[in-house]
Parts: structure tokens; sequence; C-alpha cells
């Protein structure tokens, strides 16, 4: 299944380091994707499509250019991860991670690491513009969150090397959360930005938070609140923006030697990441759950229609038995009666012995009785017409012989091994992650 990479964890050592979030994230991303027991595997032969859950939240940031995307990015890690600066140095797509060395990928590489982002190769050139640069910082809770940098939005002539609104939307619908920047200096109502914010919107509204960036460079409280008051207004004109609660935090990144009287609201950045993990790892234990119910169900639902089946079989043969065996014995049973009256007593005495003889007049007799009821002139009609009928009956038979397939005793067997795993392995382990969870906010006598 999934091969190794630069963000697993290569041994049980490391595995010790993990956190208690990382550590669920992870073995529930296990559980789905191990190659012979893992819940996508099992549920694939029921015709059921289950998708792993992501081990990290993906973090969408966009704003306008120098809008303090990739300054935020560096500030969260505590290392010097994105280039800054006036210049628009983001031009393309850039994922940041954590792993285990600092390294840099590109294209290819980067959706080799993340395979559920291979539906950006539909999108003309991004592919050539997609990087991911990996961390070993362990600061904050970046070692379960992913960022995506994306090319700072500009109005006029700017021409980006990939349809930028389109990947920007896909990402959108791929994204955990998806803050927006807005840069306090001349660039917060950039049109660009405005309309992808609006579309963004239209269909992630619950993932939006909306930032003004750099608020330090803003002027004084005042001139602050006027550049908030504009964003809000040109905001709340767009339909899909006109909402009630409009909340735009200020935030910059601190420095030790540039005092602010600014208010900085960037911890509540950190807050709200934080709170989308814990709610992430809810939704996933949860997924999990109902997932192994619906394995559950169909295996369950696999196996009765197999002892359905079979019943159903069982009681075909039996019936196409009874059916093909009076098609056989009756014509039979009436020639034989005919051979026997036909040769005489004397020559059966002669031939087969008295006792024979006896035996089997005795079981003719109710044939013999019923034959003498019909008249001799249609005696030769009505045999004509039980070979015609036994040969209906027979023909009968056969077109009623559809048998339903059925489990094999490997396949069976199977079943009942992918059952208990789910029960005895998987629904277990997801109790224990859960404690796990729990156990981080609750004392142990309210578990």
């Amino acid at each position: 299944m999934s091969k190794t990479n630069s963000l697993d964890i290569a041994n049980p050592l490391q595995n010790d380091k993990l956190s208690v979030n990382e550590k669920i994230l992870k073995e529930c991303h296990n559980l789905y994707i191990e190659p012979e027991k893992g819940l996508i595997h099992i549920a694939s032969q029921f015709g059921l499509k289950l998708l792993a859950p992501r081990k990290k939240i993906i973090i969408l940031l966009i704003g306008n250019h120098s809008a303090g995307k990739s300054s935020f990015i560096n500030w969260y890690v505590e290392e010097h991860v994105q280039k800054t600066g006036v210049a628009i140095e983001t031009q393309g797509i850039c994922l940041v991670t954590s792993g285990k060395r600092r390294e840099s990928l590109m294209g290819n590489a980067t959706l080799h690491l993340y395979p559920h982002f291979k539906p950006l190769q539909q999108i003309s050139g991004v592919v050539d513009f997609l990087s991911t640069e990996i961390s070993t910082s362990n600061k904050k809770k970046f070692s379960l969150v992913t960022f995506v940098d994306t090319p700072g939005l500009v109005d006029g002539d700017m021409q980006y090397l990939f349809d930028v609104n389109e990947a920007l939307l896909w990402l959108g619908s791929m994204a955990d959360l998806i803050f927006v920047f807005f840069d306090p200096i001349g660039q917060a109502l950039c049109k660009r930005t405005l309309n992808l914010v609006e579309k963004l919107n239209s269909t992630n509204a619950e993932k939006m938070r909306f930032y003004l960036s750099k608020a330090d460079d803003a002027g004084n409280e005042s001139d602050r609140q006027r550049v908030m008051m504009q964003i809000v207004q040109e905001l709340c004109k767009r339909p899909g923006l006109n909402r009630t609660g409009f909340d735009m935090p200020t935030i910059f990144i601190p420095e030790l030697n540039k005092p602010s009287k600014c208010t900085n609201q960037i911890e509540e950045i950190c807050r709200d990441i934080e709170k989308t993990i814990n709610r992430t790892i809810q939704n996933t234990l949860n997924t999990l759950e109902k997932d192994c119910n619906d394995i559950k169900t169909l295996i369950l639902q696999g196996l009765s229609k197999d002892e359905a089946d079979k019943n159903y079989n069982y009681k075909t043969i039996l019936r196409t038995a009874m059916m093909g065996g009076a098609a056989a014995i009756i014509p039979l049973v009436l020639c034989l009666h005919l051979v026997i009256s036909g040769l005489g007593t004397d020559f059966m005495h002669s031939v087969f012995g008295e006792e024979f003889t006896y035996i089997l007049h005795k079981y003719l007799s109710p044939v013999r009785i019923l034959w003498s009821i019909v008249p001799a002139s249609q005696q030769w009609n009505i045999f004509l017409l039980v070979l015609a009928l036994s040969a209906v009956l027979f023909l009968l038979t056969q077109s009623s012989l559809g048998l339903r397939t059925t489990l094999t005793r490997k396949q069976k067997h199977s079943y009942i091994e992918m059952l208990d795993h789910v029960c005895n392995v998987v629904v277990p382990k997801k109790t224990q992650l859960y404690f796990e969870y729990l156990e981080q906010s609750v004392g142990d006598h309210d578990l």
C-alpha cells in the first residue's frame, strides 16, 4: 500500500516520540491502509469505497501579494522555511510539512508524497510549480499540520504560469482551514482576491478565517479600524459574504526589538488550529467506528445471503429430484406392468421364480388396478399421453434447476476472518485510541 517516505515513522523508538494526537491519527490511518487486513481492502471486496483519513490537517493560505502568508508559516514553524520579501516570492504552490529531515521536493515527488493531491495534475501547468518543504520542527502543533502556501494575488497584467483560481478552488475543497490574509498597505482590496474569496466562501464558508495581517504597519488604532471597515464593507458587498458576526482579528509577526501598541491576536490562529486538530481527531475516530459498523453489516449480510442461497439450492435440488424421479418412474412402472402382463404369470414363474413374481405383482397392484379402469380401446392413447406428460415434467425439471452461486469454503472462511478482525482488532483499537484521546482532557475517574 503506502510506501515509506520522509514523513513516515521509521521505527518503534521514533513512534514513542509521537504526541498522543499524532499517534492516534497515524494508527487510524494505518488501520485503513494495511495491505491484507486494512479497512480499505476489506471494504473493497463488498463494493464499499473508503478513504484513509489524513494524518495531518491541511491549512490553505491565500491573500494578496505581500500579505504575510509565508512570514506566518515561518513564525509558526519557528524556522525560515519560506522566502519572504516585498517581491513576489511564492509563485507556485508550496506545501510546508514536518518530517524526519530538512528536504525540498518538487513536482511529481510532492504528488508521490501526497497522492490525494494528484487531481491537481488535471490543471495545466500546476505540477511544474508544485513543491514541498519538509522541516524537522516540532514547534506548536506543526507536526499535525500541512500548510499550503500560495502565490500572492494581484490585479492588472500579472500573468500566472497556471490557472491559479482553479487550483486554489480545488485546494479549498481539500483543506480543513482556509486562512485569508488581507494586507492593510494598499493591497487588501485586490479584486482577484475578493473574487476568489467569494467563490471559496460559497462552498467552504465553515472553513474560512479572515485576518488583517501586518496590523502593526497600519498606523494607529484609528487607521486600523478604518482599513478594517473598508475591507469588511467591500466583502459585505458580495452576496455570498454578506453575513452577520463578521470577524477579522488583527495579527502581525511579533518581534522583540519592535514593540507595538497594536493588539496582536495571532495566538487565536494557534488556538483555532488546535481546535481543528482536535475536531479532526474526533471525526476520524467517529468515521472509523461508522466504517467498522458498515463493514460488519456488509459481511453479516453476505454470510446471511450465502445461508439463504444454500437453503434455496437445497430446496431446489430436492424439488427437482422429486419431479425428475416422477418423470422417470411413472412411465417406467407403467411399461414394467405392461411387459409383465404381456409375458404372463407362467412365463414369469419359469424365468424369475414364484417369490420374485409375487413381489412384482404385489408392488405393481396399484398400477394394475388403475390401468384396469382405462378402456381397452384407449389404453394405447393413455400410454402415449403418460409418456408426453413425463417428457413435459422432465423439461420443467431442467428449467427449474437455476441454482444460486454460493460462497466456497475458502471464501466463507475469509469472510469470518475479516469479521473477526474488524470486531476483535479494529473496534477495540478504536476504543483504546478514543480513551487515550479523552485521557488528555479528563481525569481517570471520569472515564
